[in-house]
Formats: structure tokens, sequence, C-alpha cells
């Protein structure tokens, strides 16, 4: 059986086992995502496009969004129920804002591994990340790969790095330059876009987070405790729907860029096929998800990311990973991830 075969199976038999609620009326649920309309939006999109939300008996409206960050607080704000956004960045929101009234809940883990990395052109003669000593790194100021950079730089004995800020639109455009050395950034992300400005893949040197001894969690489906508390069902709703479409995401990427152009005309479909495809293979269908099973996450490894992301982060208060993971857990809301993992086992 192939990983791929693998995870369709384990999504098939989630959706098959759970037994959606049945509401009397309809749930609006409005969904803020991490990022723009791009290839990887399709595991959102693809459920909204094929009526699986409605079917379920929610009303989701998703917007594009410009950051985690920006996700995590307007979940926090009220103005979005529930969204997608990295774990570190949900995390520092916690710790820096302990007393904030409406702290977001990671309620299903989506990228087991974080998909960030440090790439370079193989021309400026770095080949691991001990030769990013000294070196001119670049990257926006918000880039997830660039506040875990303390932890990356931890692992590998990385040190005396002078950072460039810019735009996410200039990030790649000054390492093709000479601008800086090395930049920071989702794979599927930079790569594609490094290629978009005239450079091979093969000519890009790819020093992945996690295969360098940095073990931190990705991208999770995030909720208001408002909304985990008041509506349970609707949450539990919500993810069975959303696995339903991933195992179409899984099966059929080709089909599912379609629903993402439906949003963005503009897109090039060959390209984000691809982004799709690379998210799937490095953060979704992951050594670590199967482990673990998809969707969750365990108690070591989310309290050493914990740590690592109070001290990469200078935040006001030490991270609780307790209180960022899944209030519901246990109980009605989250009964699918467990199924999800009970299927994970029995295939």
């Amino acid at each position: 059986m192939t990983q791929r075969v693998f995870l369709q199976s384990a999504l098939a038999c989630a959706v098959l086992l759970a037994t959606v609620p049945v509401f009397a009326q309809t749930t609006p649920i409005k969904f803020q995502l991490d990022w723009r309309f791009e290839g990887p939006a399709a595991l959102f999109l693809t459920p909204a496009a094929k009526g699986y939300f409605k079917d379920a008996k929610l009303d989701v409206t998703i917007d594009a969004g410009n950051g985690s960050g920006g996700a995590v607080t307007r979940v926090a704000s009220g103005a979005y129920d529930m969204g997608f956004a990295d774990m570190a960045a949900l995390m520092e929101f916690h710790a820096n804002n302990p007393d904030a009234a409406n702290k977001p809940v990671a309620v299903m883990m989506v990228y087991a591994d974080t998909p960030a990395s440090v790439m370079v052109l193989k021309k400026s003669g770095i080949k691991t990340p001990a030769d990013l000593s000294g070196k001119k790194l670049g990257a926006p100021v918000f880039d997830a790969g660039r506040r875990a950079f303390p932890i990356f730089a931890k692992a590998n004995n990385i040190t005396g790095v002078q950072w460039t800020s810019m735009d996410p639109p200039l990030r790649e455009t000054m390492l093709v330059r000479g601008d800086v050395d090395a930049i920071t950034g989702f794979t599927f992300t930079s790569l594609l876009n490094l290629e978009a400005r005239g450079t091979q893949a093969a000519d890009v040197l790819v020093l992945p987070y996690p295969q360098f001894g940095v073990k931190l969690y990705g991208n999770a489906i995030i909720a208001s405790p408002k909304l985990v508390k008041e509506n349970p069902a609707a949450v539990k709703a919500f993810l069975q729907a959303f696995a339903r479409g991933m195992k179409d995401v899984i099966a059929k990427p080709a089909a599912a860029i379609e629903d993402v152009k439906a949003r963005d005309g503009i897109i090039n479909s060959a390209l984000e096929l691809r982004r799709l495809n690379m998210a799937i293979d490095t953060a979704i269908n992951t050594p670590n998800a199967h482990a673990e099973g998809f969707g969750k996450t365990t108690p070591p490894r989310l309290s050493l990311m914990a740590s690592q992301v109070s001290d990469a982060f200078a935040t006001k208060t030490r991270v609780n990973p307790d209180a960022v993971w899944n209030a519901c857990a246990d109980k009605t809301c989250a009964s699918g991830l467990f199924l999800i993992n009970l299927c994970k086992h029995l295939l």
C-alpha cells in the first residue's frame, strides 16, 4: 500500500465511521485561511465546492489570508469562527496574551511537520546548515521559518546570522539577485516562486527543518473557544466534512485545483498542482502523521514544541501545551480525530 493510498484509506474510514450530527438549522461558520488561494487551499475549497459542508448543515465561507498570525488574531477577535494557522503562531498568541478572553485552540493537526526550510542557491557554496553561520538571510518578519529559525540554529550550531526583511513578493527575487545568501519559507511556496523567477529547482539547495533536528508541528485547524464550548457538534461536523473533502483531494489533486481556480481565476493550475502535491508529500503525508495518527498530536512532542517556541519567540509567558491543543479532547467535537486514528490502526 502506497503512502497516499494509506492516507486516503484512513480518511475514508473516518468518514464512514463517523456520524455527522444533524442540525435543525444551518450553522454559519466563517473560516480564515493562512494564505492566498493557492494549491493547499484546495484542502478547504474542495469540500466547500462539493457541498460537503452543506451536507453537514454548515454554511461555511472561506476567505484568503495574509499569514498565520493574522488568522489567529482574526479568530481571537471573533471576526472568524475557525481558521488555518501555524501551530507556533497559535502558541505565541497564547503566551503573549495570557489574559485574552478568546484564545483560539487547535482542533485538528493538518501539517504533521512544519513545511519551513532554508533555501540557498547551490552556487553560493552553502552545503550544510552549519555553513549558514555569518551569512545574510532574508524573509518577511512574520515568516514562520524566520520566527522558528532560532530553533533550527540551535539544533545545527549556527551563529552570527544577519537578517534582511522584505515584503513576501520580494523574498525569492532578493535571493536570485544575490541580495541575501539564503531565505526561509515554506518549501512549497518559495521553491516554486524561485522557479517562477527563472531559477531551476536543480540549482536550489533545500534544507527542510524536519530533516535537521526541528520537530515542530505545522498548520492546524483552529477554532474559537466560544464555538468549541457552545457548539461542539458544529466543530465535529466541520472536521468530518473536511476529512471527506481531503480524501477527494488526495485521490484527485488535479481536480481539486479546479476548485481553487474557481476562487481565483488567474492562478497557474499546473504550478498550483505541484504546490499542492508538495504540501501533501512534505507536510501532510509524513512519517509522523503515520506514527501519530492523522489529525493528532502527541503530548511529548507538543510539550517540546511549546518549550522551544517559548524560548525562540521570547514570549511573555511560557506556552502551556494543554491550553493550545484541542480544548474539547475526548468530547463530542474531537471524536472524529480518534476515529481517524482508530482507522489507522485497523488498516
